[in-house]
């Protein structure tokens, strides 16, 4: 391997700080003409830092992103094989380290993968990294051929000399091509031209996840591997006190305990069982502090002030909408409330360090390996060239493996308390419940205003509760304002919405109680959706007017946002009649850059206590589609999320703490109630950058259910989970 230069610990500690836990840079192949080719780990010589060719034609494509069950990576390899023109067959994966990244430019880019960016917002880069190989490949045959490489073509890693008929393959000039400078001014194809991305290609890890074979945290064993686990004192913003490690040291398998900075305390042992038992047994006495006496009674009365404090942040304006409803011949008003969610992975927190003085290594399923390794620098005290973390693929992550870094820190910081032995840390269900990065809590006043002619002419919306980014990444706040509150509502102006309001005020009267907040998968769409379009069949009611028609008359200048909702009505049937007994229901938003819509087909149940979900039409505009198969499962599967937390999900604050610590208290939707989901991919292309499919639908699934229950019962639910209110899931 080429030498590379010591990077200090507090230079790349500040830098990753200062973009907020992940790194982002722009696509630069690094300009080189070198006779020792850089090696790949196991001493094949890499084409680029995108492509590593084998003798046997093998083709590893190498990904900074995160696979955690979305598909993320067999869709990025796509990206890479319609360039590279290589045998999908022989395609394999892996993960570049951090570390690795880190010494050589970051030249795999960002590694953060969340907010649905996992290929929107490398693809071009990717791309160009298969289109770079391909080309370097077809020169080295070329030359060795002695012909001008515009005479050669290559397809399914085979270049072909077509004036001769002659042919090699990649593996055979993989290591003349990794010689040669990189090219400048390769073109990527035209979309027209695609054979590979568009595809319902099978999935890479598919295999390894049915055998066992595949490797997740929890499963990770080392030699001479200690297990920790940990308890974090219960109320945030509280601390650790003492505890009495002699109480516990006699029990079996009991090698020490230790506290982990000021807060917690862990047990490590020969087992997770063990270590769990002695730390249940163990004698902990906290300083729970003054956010002890909070309640969510007292959390609920400080947003409900919010909603007519005078000062707020205002995301999205145009016209005077204030005037319009001084000025109103109708008006109609809610407020509606959205609750703390739990990420609730599978797989709890965890994290394998293994610390000496010159060197910390970390094994972590993490949705972000640059903010792992920043936080295992931090924590290691180590210079950043003496730290690495592997990533491992994730048993679930939704947002908390992304941002959120602890798991990462509290493994390194027990890993230093014994030196040269392996520890991997492993939560709890108990701590990963009650120890989350929530979902932030909010409240929403919505007023409408109508003229006597029953036009919509306003439309005040506002929003009053938590703002992640004041908690996780306050550097990006736009002068105290975080727009990320105003997801699906901003930016300004009514394209962000999709309907044409003459005056629109939507702000925010933010309110940050001691429970921190996360990017709970979808984050701020999920609640600001179902604000939205719940509210919307609400004015078309009072309009005397159908949802649907109601929706179109305020999207004439918004053709993708209708075409999404104009499929949706028209494949459930919207406006004939549906069966006896079901009713149905539409929402529709623009989410991570796709354009989304839902129509929900219900009846209910026992007097209105249970709702059956029969089917639900998703209609996803992402204006590329990679893997429409694979779309449709995230589809499918975004429901699952949207809904078990419509139904089911909220978490309580009772003394300062969260209440829920395990399933029994925070359930899920089961198999036997999955609606029928039917998904329309409809990728209009254009130049606008492209959507994510992960997390957009999951914020329409919850209001199309909710206009459908008022279709079917003539009542409204503003406040969540729907067991609150004593409907469950038929």
């Amino acid at each position: 391997m080429n030498s590379l230069p010591p990077i200090s610990r507090r230079a790349f500690v500040i830098g990753a700080a200062a973009l907020g836990g992940g790194l982002s840079l722009g696509f630069a192949l690094p300009a080189r003409a070198q006779t020792a080719p850089v090696l790949s780990k196991d001493g094949i010589p890499e084409i680029n830092a995108w492509v590593v060719i084998k003798p046997d034609d093998t083709v590893v494509i190498r990904m900074a992103r995160s696979e955690m069950g979305q598909g993320t990576i067999t869709g990025l390899a796509q990206l890479v094989v319609e360039e590279l023109h290589c045998d999908w067959a022989k395609v394999t994966t892996e993960y570049p380290t951090p570390g690795q990244s880190v010494a050589r430019k970051r030249i795999w880019g960002d590694f953060s993968t969340g907010g649905s960016r996992g290929i929107r917002a490398s693809h071009e880069y990717v791309r160009m990294g298969g289109a770079t190989a391909r080309t370097m490949l077809i020169q080295a045959a070329a030359n060795g051929w002695g012909v001008p490489a515009s005479e050669c073509v290559a397809a399914k890693s085979v270049i072909t000399h077509k004036p001769s008929g002659r042919t090699t393959s990649y593996g055979k000039v993989a290591l003349d091509a990794a010689k040669l400078p990189v090219p400048e001014g390769v073109k990527l194809k035209d979309p027209k031209e695609w054979t590979i991305i568009g595809k319902p290609m099978k999935r890479l890890d598919t295999a390894d996840k049915v055998n066992g074979k595949k490797i997740y945290g929890a499963d990770l064993k080392l030699p001479g591997m200690l297990t920790a686990t940990i308890k974090d004192c219960p109320v945030t913003g509280g601390k650790l006190k003492s505890f009495d490690a002699a109480k516990v040291m006699g029990l079996k398998g009991v090698k020490k305990v230790v506290p982990v900075g000021e807060t917690a305390v862990a047990v490590l042992a020969d087992t997770f069982w063990r270590a769990k038992t002695a730390l249940d047994a163990l004698p902990i006495v906290w300083d729970e502090g003054e956010n002890a006496k909070v309640s969510s009674a007292a959390i609920a009365d400080w947003l409900k002030a919010g909603l007519d404090a005078p000062e707020a942040f205002v995301g999205n304006a145009n016209g005077d909408a204030k005037a319009a409803l001084a000025g109103a011949a109708k008006k109609v008003e809610a407020v509606y409330a959205y609750p703390y969610l739990n990420h609730a992975p599978m797989e709890p927190m965890n994290a394998t360090a293994l610390y000496t003085p010159d060197k910390c290594e970390v094994w972590v399923p993490t949705q972000n390996g640059e903010a792992s390794f920043a936080a295992a620098v931090a924590a290691s005290g180590l210079p950043a060239d003496k730290v690495e973390v592997y990533k491992i693929d994730l048993g679930g992550g939704f947002g908390r493996r992304g941002g959120f870094q602890d798991y990462v820190s509290q493994a390194v910081l027990i890993a230093k308390q014994m030196p040269g032995t392996p520890v991997k840390l492993l939560w709890t269900r108990e701590e990963d419940m009650q120890h989350g990065r929530y979902h932030p809590i909010m409240q929403c006043k919505l007023v409408g205003a109508f003229d006597a002619q029953n036009n919509l002419t306003g439309l005040h919306m506002r929003l009053s509760g938590q703002s992640i980014l004041a908690s996780v990444f306050p550097q990006n706040l736009d002068k105290g304002k975080d727009n990320l509150t105003f997801q699906g509502l901003w930016p300004a102006g009514d394209f962000a919405i999709g309907y044409t309001i003459p005056n629109l005020l939507i702000d925010h009267s933010m309110r940050n109680p001691h429970i921190l907040p996360g990017f709970w998968r979808g984050v701020n769409i999920n609640q600001n959706c179902i604000f939205l379009e719940c509210f919307l069949d609400e004015l078309a009611q009072a309009a005397g007017q159908d949802p649907l028609d109601f929706r179109r008359k305020l999207m004439g200048n918004h053709p993708k946002h209708r075409a999404v909702l104009d499929a949706v009505a028209e494949r459930i049937g919207w406006g004939k009649p549906a069966a006896k007994g079901v009713h149905r229901g539409l929402a529709q938003m623009k989410a991570f850059g796709s354009y989304v819509a839902a129509a929900a087909e219900i009846s209910v149940e026992d007097g209105g206590k249970a709702i059956r979900v029969h089917r639900i039409v998703a209609a996803t505009d992402p204006l590329y589609a990679v893997n429409p198969a694979q779309i449709e499962r995230q589809v499918s599967g975004s429901f699952v999320y949207g809904l078990s937390a419509l139904f089911y999900q909220e978490c309580t604050v009772k003394d300062g703490r969260i209440e829920q610590a395990n399933f029994d208290s925070f359930n899920s939707m089961r198999i036997a109630q999955m609606p029928k989901v039917e998904s329309i991919v409809m990728p209009s292309g254009g130049t606008e950058p492209w959507g994510g499919v992960g997390e957009p639908t999951i914020c329409v699934a919850a209001p199309a259910v909710l206009n459908a229950y008022f279709a079917a019962t003539g009542r409204r639910i503003r406040t969540f989970p729907l067991k609150n209110h004593g409907i469950a899931m038929a």
